[in-house]
């Protein structure tokens, strides 16, 4: 299976994995509203379908797979509404729609993106067909992904660095805790879920690392080069915010020399690893060559 029959087959699966879950929940029509616009808006589903394909080349199947990427994708969807939202990047365009407290109001947006974040915990703590230890594992490194350690020291790290020129290292630590972090976690999640050994869980940490830096260059790049109808979202808006990129450090050809610098040690990480792993490969380039 190639990674685009992989996706054929797999993002319908999460979209009502995602619906699903959403729905059993008896909350405020509002807040399932806000939490569901989000969530059925689309996107890529990188962090999902990463989950999935880390998973699948581990040889791997397990009957809540899908369960465990849907939590994750609420993480990335919740960290959404509220980089968006006034206070923070202060967006009116998220995936081609309006953002969500454009629809809903700030208040509600925020309780969304809040909602969305807890639950996820509640979703893998109720996996019915993982052992105590791995359910432990998953909720710990999904607390550091999301967290102070992972995506909202990153955010933090992003928001006190406007109007600042970072250096190089400042800057790669910005993107390791708000993008990387949760690129890594899914990547995690499929191959706790998958069994992997120390060695093989040591190898996608360090895939993860470099995929996320790659992504994240990968978007600098875009802000520079796409429109925002192209990117779903308001172009231009790193260098309105005066926000430190790879692009404005290093110049956009050095910004494209090191996302295939990222790209390369993502590629020779997996190479620790037993077979082909040809979903892996398609990955990386698929994140290194997105227009969106």
């Amino acid at each position: 299976m190639n990674l685009t029959q992989f996706q054929a087959h797999y993002e319908p699966l999460i979209q009502k994995e995602l619906s699903d879950l959403i729905q059993s929940l008896a909350i405020p029509v509002s807040l399932k509203e806000s939490m569901d616009y989000s969530l059925q808006a689309g996107g890529k589903r990188i962090r999902p379908v990463l989950m999935l394909a880390v998973l699948h080349e581990l040889d791997g199947d397990h009957p809540e797979a899908l369960k465990v990427a849907a939590a994750i994708e609420m993480i990335h969807t919740y960290s959404l509404i509220h980089d968006d939202l006034p206070s923070m990047d202060n967006d009116d365009l998220r995936r081609g729609m309006p953002t969500n407290h454009k629809v809903f109001g700030e208040a509600v947006a925020i309780l969304a993106g809040d909602a969305l974040l807890t639950y996820s915990f509640g979703i893998v703590a109720r996996l019915q067909h993982v052992s105590s230890d791995d359910k432990v594992r998953l909720i710990d490194l999904m607390s550091v992904a999301s967290g102070a350690e992972g995506m909202v020291g990153g955010q933090v790290l992003d928001i006190e660095g406007e109007e600042k020129r970072l250096s190089l290292e400042e800057l790669e630590q910005v993107h390791r805790l708000k993008t990387g972090a949760l690129l890594t976690y899914s990547i995690l999640a499929g191959a706790i879920l998958g069994k992997a050994t120390p060695e093989e869980m040591l190898a996608l940490s360090k895939f993860g690392e470099h995929l996320g830096l790659a992504f994240q260059i990968q978007d600098d790049i875009l802000d520079v080069t796409g429109t925002s109808q192209e990117l779903g979202k308001t172009a231009g808006k790193d260098e309105s915010s005066e926000k430190s990129t790879y692009p404005s450090l290093l110049t956009l050809p050095k910004a494209k020399e090191k996302l295939d610098y990222h790209a390369a040690e993502a590629l020779d990480a997996i190479k620790l690893l037993e077979g082909e792993k040809p979903l892996l490969k398609e990955l990386t380039a698929l994140i290194v060559k997105r227009k969106s």
